[in-house]
């Protein structure tokens, strides 16, 4: 959590040096960035291409007031420990024991019968508790509080900030990334998130983003089709950096008509800095670079790259 909170600082602190009004973010991911820059005042475009990233920025980003209250969480909560006649995402079974699986697919079911964004409170509230089970293994288990699954999701519902209506027309989108940006018409910054480099013989996901995924989508049966879908852009497999950087060029070169650029990158290995920078500078000229050391925590190097027009 230190990691985390240093690393939104960090971002946090090189956006306050620049002047904005409007941001786009192609990758969202969690959108605690996007929170503290909706609370700046600033029209946030949130998006991103995995759902359970649109999902929490629908709940937090788009949503200007609305909140969960008791009949909501009767609604949500009441008998889903009951299994009914079929349960609708087997693949829920991969991640959790029978009953907390029968738990989060009644929960996914009843989240269904709320308005749009009391659905995304509901989801990401779902999702937050579901990251909390799986926080354990067969090792640290008995450490797990004997909270029941509703008490739980009841404490992370406390956790969320309060909806914040900032009187801007904030939007969340679940968007390829290059149809989202060259839709960003007046615009002010980009703030691209790169994400990390998955190549063609990476096998393992992340099992927090997979899992969302998979409740979300009710199955396991997508990921091929999505990763179709997104193939030969930023955010697919890749087979050299030259190719993941020739993604990142033909990204910036649609993001064009925005003015400004704040590029997050992080150094891990597989491309330097130094090698994101002069990529950079072919589509625009490079203002500023602030650079963070995270290797303590990750052994990553964090670089925020500024461009203007």
């Amino acid at each position: 959590m230190h990691f985390l909170n240093g690393w939104l600082a960090f971002e946090l602190g090189v956006l306050r040096r620049l002047k904005f009004a409007s941001v786009a973010l192609p990758f969202t991911g969690e959108p605690e960035l996007a929170v503290h820059l909706k609370n700046w005042r600033v029209r946030v475009a949130a998006n991103d291409p995995m759902l359970w990233s649109y999902t929490k920025s629908l709940a937090l980003i788009e949503n200007n007031t609305e909140q969960l209250n008791e009949d909501d969480l009767n609604v949500l909560l009441d008998d889903a420990y009951v299994p009914r006649d079929k349960m609708s995402n087997p693949a829920l079974l991969k991640w959790f024991n029978e009953t907390d699986a029968w738990w989060f697919d009644n929960l996914r079911f009843n989240a269904e019968e709320l308005e749009t964004y009391k659905r995304a409170l509901a989801l990401t509230a779902g999702m937050m508790t579901g990251d909390y089970v799986l926080s354990f293994n067969e090792q640290t288990r008995t450490l797990r509080r004997p909270f029941s699954l509703p008490d739980v999701f009841r404490r992370v519902l406390e956790c969320l900030p309060e909806p914040v209506d900032n009187s801007m027309r904030n939007q969340s989108t679940n968007q390829d990334v290059r149809s989202f940006v060259a839709e960003r018409h007046h615009t002010d910054l980009l703030f691209l998130r790169l994400p990390v480099p998955v190549t063609q013989t990476t096998t393992a996901k992340d099992p927090i983003v997979t899992w969302r995924e998979e409740w979300l989508r009710g199955g396991d049966d997508f990921w091929l089709d999505l990763e179709r879908g997104r193939s030969a852009r930023l955010g697919s497999r890749v087979q050299s950096k030259q190719q993941y950087l020739g993604f990142v060029e033909d990204l910036l070169r649609t993001a064009s008509h925005i003015p400004a650029w704040a590029i997050a990158h992080t150094e891990n290995g597989f491309i330097s800095s130094e090698e994101m920078v002069e990529k950079i500078g072919r589509v625009r000229r490079v203002s500023s670079i602030y650079s963070k050391d995270f290797s303590d925590m990750l052994g990553v190097r964090a670089s925020l790259i500024v461009a203007t027009s």
